[in-house]
């Protein structure tokens, strides 16, 4: 009886739907069939389907299946889910302040924030988590075992955790804050001339973040500034428009909305003064670098107010609003394009024309449109940000991949941090020869089967002249090529000695000066912040990359 009077309340709301479109344009008419005709058959299958049919189930499944059929930013949130959705748009949550993630089956602290609930009370990474407030989280998700750690801000909560090479337990009792997320994790001075900050979010006060570093660092005596933006997801458009006016004329268009409800359509234009709108600049940008991540570097490179470094941004020139739904429940919707500046949309997918598959694809090259830069530089739409100096990104072998895959990074920095009461400031510490080697003989019992790329060429290959009939032709070469490569993988550890060394060094760091630290740790080998300086240091190269070629 329940099921069936909930779809006929269904049923009921639908046909008020239905008498109220009619009215309308044909359009409307066919959204009120569907929606009857969906209804009818909710109801039907509600109540003949051979087994109970969760109502609440199947229609998410419904929702989300036709959510996705437009693009990946329009979704439904449930009011299960808001809380979450409130913490990822204000980065604030009540908690205990720490990442946490599953590290082969067991529950651990990721990353406690300095400052933090968790910091205070002296947990640190590796530290595994068995019990919260009694509730065992033996083969408990993350996810669950991080809606048991939040809550109202001054709540106490109790965790029963064992620390590495620790085999009793013992109980922590930490008292829930409000938890902020920093959108500015680090900032800081490479060397005496040179500051550098990095942008992780752009949840709120994220433009009050991004204005204070500055400052620290011109106090701190910066003549020119790295912006790092690599892998910024993006968020808030309003903190992007207000990011740009920190280096950017009051009065300038930073970015403009067109969608289909018109009313919404807007120019947003910088509303201050700026702070620094002389300074030389760079923009470090990745592949996921993303929205309004993208939104800022195009301003900086669209008034060619600053030299962008790395790799084509994602390509997501998309905007999306909430709009409140029964229930408590919402819907993230796309309502919009943004165009920067000089006019260009940097959208990389076409979300609009899908293949008969279902699939989609990239702009082609022949359909994006030129502009222009300030100075008359030309620039494209339809693929993201292409920056003004592209560096190659580093490719990671298969045994570095290995290691890190399979936690050993992760456990042997927990290792040597029990064995190492300090070590130097990150910056300046590096790993010893010996302490490299210590590193080796900790794998030597540790499973490290990987294939290489050229394995599996042969493995192709092999398969490729059975088939032809051409394997016993070529069966002793291929077996000798094997057996080189065989020999050559047991030499992978020296042969890769700087690539290994330079990402354990960075899990070290970390276990002594957190997330600092392992950010610190990475100044003198990214290739990126190198070029990044470089750029910065000859001030006639700087120039030419902001000039007409």
């Amino acid at each position: 009886m329940y099921k069936k009077s909930i779809a006929g309340l269904l049923v009921g709301v639908l046909s008020l739907a239905f008498f109220s479109f009619k009215s309308d344009s044909e359009r409307y008419f066919e959204i009120a069939k569907n929606l009857d005709v969906f209804a009818t058959l909710f109801k039907e299958v509600n109540t003949f389907y051979v087994d109970d049919v969760p109502p609440s189930k199947m229609m998410r499944t419904g929702i989300d299946a036709m959510l996705k059929s437009l693009d990946p930013y329009t979704n439904y949130i449930p009011e299960d889910d808001i809380e979450d959705f409130r913490t990822m748009t204000t980065g604030q949550y009540g908690g205990i302040g720490a990442l946490v993630g599953n590290r082969n089956g067991k529950i651990t602290i990721q990353m406690p924030y300095e400052g933090s609930p968790a910091h205070k009370a002296g947990l640190v990474i590796g530290d595994e988590i068995l019990k919260v407030d009694g509730v065992d989280v033996t083969g408990k998700s993350t996810n669950d075992v991080t809606k048991l750690l939040k809550g109202q801000a001054n709540t106490t909560v109790k965790l029963d955790v064992r620390s590495y090479g620790q085999t009793k337990p013992r109980t922590v009792e930490l008292k829930r804050a409000n938890i902020m997320v920093d959108n500015v994790p680090y900032y800081g001075m490479l060397d005496d001339q040179i500051g550098y900050f990095q942008l992780s979010g752009f949840t709120v006060d994220a433009s009050k973040e991004v204005k204070m570093a500055v400052q620290k660092l011109k106090e701190m005596g910066a003549k020119k500034i790295i912006f790092d933006l690599r892998d910024n997801p993006g968020g808030l458009l309003h903190e992007a428009v207000n990011i740009s006016n920190v280096f950017v004329d009051k009065g300038k268009d930073i970015v403009s909305t067109k969608g289909k409800v018109k009313e919404w359509n807007k120019t947003y234009k910088a509303l201050d003064e700026p702070l620094d709108k002389e300074i030389p600049l760079v923009i470090l940008t990745s592949s996921r670098s993303a929205s309004a991540s993208e939104i800022v570097a195009g301003v900086m490179q669209d008034y060619d107010r600053a030299v962008l470094v790395g790799e084509r941004t994602f390509g997501k020139g998309l905007v999306q609003a909430t709009r409140p739904l029964s229930y408590n429940s919402q819907l993230k919707v796309t309502t919009a394009k943004y165009y920067t500046p000089s006019g260009r949309c940097i959208q990389a997918i076409d979300y609009t024309h899908r293949n008969e598959d279902g699939s989609v694809g990239t702009i082609p090259d022949s359909l994006r449109v030129a502009f222009k830069t300030l100075g008359g530089r030309i620039v494209y739409d339809g693929g993201g940000i292409k920056p003004d100096v592209e560096v190659e990104q580093p490719t990671y072998s298969e045994i570095i991949k290995t290691i890190a895959r399979n936690g050993y990074f992760f456990d042997y920095a927990n290792k040597f941090k029990a064995g190492h009461a300090s070590i130097a400031p990150a910056k300046q510490f590096k790993l010893s020869d010996q302490e490299y080697q210590q590193f080796i003989d900790y794998l030597a019992n540790k499973d490290l089967a990987y294939t290489t790329g050229v394995e599996s060429e042969l493995e192709d290959l092999a398969e490729k002249a059975k088939d032809d009939k051409h394997y016993d032709d070529i069966k002793n070469e291929l077996e000798a090529i094997k057996s080189k490569v065989a020999h050559n993988k047991s030499n992978d550890l020296v042969r890769f000695k700087t690539e290994i060394k330079e990402m354990l060094e960075a899990e070290i760091a970390s276990r002594y000066y957190l997330q600092k630290g392992y950010i610190e740790s990475s100044f003198d080998d990214d290739p990126n912040i190198l070029m990044a300086k470089q750029v910065l240091n000859n001030s006639q190269k700087y120039s030419s990359y902001l000039k007409v070629k």
